[in-house]
């Protein structure tokens, strides 16, 4: 047994399922490996952001890791945001990433680079193999390290010779830790905290987003009157009918703190006080209030649904909810589409259990607002802010659970970063539909050019921003990549189309152009 079958042996052993690849040369020793694994279903990517990307979401939804496979450093690099992305969402996540065989980087070859140097920003654990036997040990430790709670990005250096080096032995599995837990003197305090509080509000992150946890969230809230505040950019947010109803942090940072003003506590459980997503001149970066009681009871690696349930439990919060969320059916303004009807009718169709991959930019806060009373469903969003996350997210969405509809809502500027996705899908047909939000044009810069003190822009700037010489034909991509597309410019015809790509199965694209 060579070092990369002892590698992919180890990592099928410990649960690894899938491999989502964009390998090379080094990598070929590794593609033979995955080959003789009937227990490891291989994806191809065309872009590795897609490969990043697609194991982002397939670990988002699963809580455990998807590897990837890239070519050296510069594929890795080309990965690298939405390994940002993920490591933002805590997703569990292994990439193994090929090198030059160990006597062949005195050479300094044409693609030799620093591994390590590229990895370490966007991961949380690095580790390059010493032989072809701890090639394997290095999987079985990050397969353990990458599922410590809540998620971690766990990166493999593979030196070719290691790859194909003889002898090398499968290694055993490492018992994945359990999730540190809040002390009953600090749930005690934080109760009598809460109790206490004038206007107080939770406000959660992370794993706390999760319908039992938030279950538990209601009770507190039902107890006290609380308010029930996430994150701006939730890495997984289950919501709809029959779940605790939540409110958004706005994205803008004087929105936020007018939608903060007046609370006097708040207890952060999965998150850490917000802050501004940049700095502007004259506009705040601090956002809770000030005066307040600020309470960082549980980070992100602290078990949420533990830390919420004993802290209800401390305050005989009661199990009867008064924030569940019931489902609503829309009567909108038939004719030419906007975002508000066009919200309306997905919020309308929208599956029991369907998984919404969220980067739809400008547009999207529509989407959000009015799907909060669909049927249940999970809601995936761009938690690092780095663009070209959503088509990727929800090809790995669909790979993680293909009995469930995916739905993307994508802005057309930031698809275009990987569109390549859509080739993934129809390669694996996979059950997504892909709603392009089209307006031409970079809509949220239009938007910063005047937040950061910009007046009167000229031609050239403006031109930075815009999308429309040429105009992108979504249509023509799809289809070109294999996925069936529409086009829909009124209610009538977005409806049809929703309706008709929602009872059949593979992937589909209806593009709506919002003004």
């Amino acid at each position: 047994m060579n070092g990369a079958e002892a590698l992919m042996q180890t990592l099928c052993d410990g649960g690894v399922e899938v491999c989502f690849a964009n390998p090379g040369t080094s990598e070929m020793q590794l593609v033979a490996a995955i080959d003789k694994q009937k227990k490891m279903r291989a994806i191809l990517g065309l872009f590795e952001g897609v490969v990043t990307g697609a194991a982002d979401g397939y670990g988002r939804m699963t809580d455990k890791p998807a590897v990837t496979l890239l070519h050296l450093g510069p594929g890795l690099a080309n990965g690298l945001a939405n390994l940002h992305n993920a490591k933002r969402a805590r997703t569990p996540l292994i990439n193994i990433v090929g090198d030059h065989a160990v006597d062949h980087l005195k050479y300094n070859a044409p693609l030799t680079s620093d591994i390590i140097g590229v990895a370490s920003p966007m991961s949380d654990w690095v580790r390059t193999s010493k032989s072809p036997s701890d090639l394997a040990t290095a999987g079985a430790e990050a397969i353990a390290i990458s599922q410590s709670y809540p998620g971690s990005i766990c990166t493999v250096i593979a030196p070719g010779d290691h790859a194909w080096g003889s002898n090398a032995v499968i290694a055993p599995q490492i018992k994945v830790s359990t999730p540190k837990t809040i002390s009953d003197e600090d749930i005690s305090d934080a109760a009598q905290k809460l109790l206490g509080a004038e206007y107080p509000a939770l406000f959660l992150g992370s794993r706390a987003l999760r319908k039992d946890a938030l279950h538990h969230a209601g009770r507190i809230a039902a107890k006290i009157n609380a308010r029930i505040i996430c994150e701006t950019l939730p890495a997984r947010l289950q919501r709809g009918e029959g779940v605790v109803s939540i409110e958004r942090l706005p994205y803008f940072a004087e929105s936020a703190v007018e939608f903060l003003k007046g609370l006097t506590h708040i207890t952060f459980i999965g998150a850490p006080p917000p802050v501004a997503f940049f700095a502007y001149p004259d506009k705040p970066g601090w956002l809770s209030p000030e005066g307040a009681e600020l309470l960082e009871l549980a980070s992100p690696d602290i078990d949420a649904e533990d830390t919420l349930k004993r802290l209800a439990d401390a305050m005989d919060a009661p199990n009867t909810l008064e924030k569940i969320q019931t489902k609503e059916i829309f009567d909108y303004e038939e004719g030419e589409l906007n975002r508000d009807n066009a919200a309306m009718i997905t919020a309308n169709l929208l599956p029991e259990n369907a998984i919404v991959s969220d980067e739809s930019g400008t547009s999207g806060g529509s989407f959000f607002r009015y799907t909060a009373s669909a049927s249940f469903h999970d809601w995936l969003i761009i938690t690092g802010g780095s663009i070209g996350q959503g088509l990727p997210v929800a090809v790995g969405a669909a790979v993680a659970h293909p009995s469930r509809k995916v739905v993307s809502l994508q802005a057309d500027g930031s698809g275009m970063y990987t569109l390549q996705a859509l080739w993934t899908m129809a390669r694996e047909n996979l059950d997504i539909v892909v709603i392009i939000m089209k307006n031409n044009s970079y809509g949220i810069l239009n938007i910063e050019l005047d937040r950061v003190g910009v007046k009167n822009p000229g031609e050239k700037a403006l031109s930075l921003l815009d999308l429309s010489n040429p105009i992108i034909d979504w249509l023509a991509l799809a289809k070109g990549m294999g996925v069936r597309a529409h086009a829909a410019s009124t209610t009538d015809e977005f409806s049809n189309y929703l309706q008709e790509a929602l009872n059949s199965k593979g992937p589909c694209l209806i593009e709506i152009l919002l003004p």
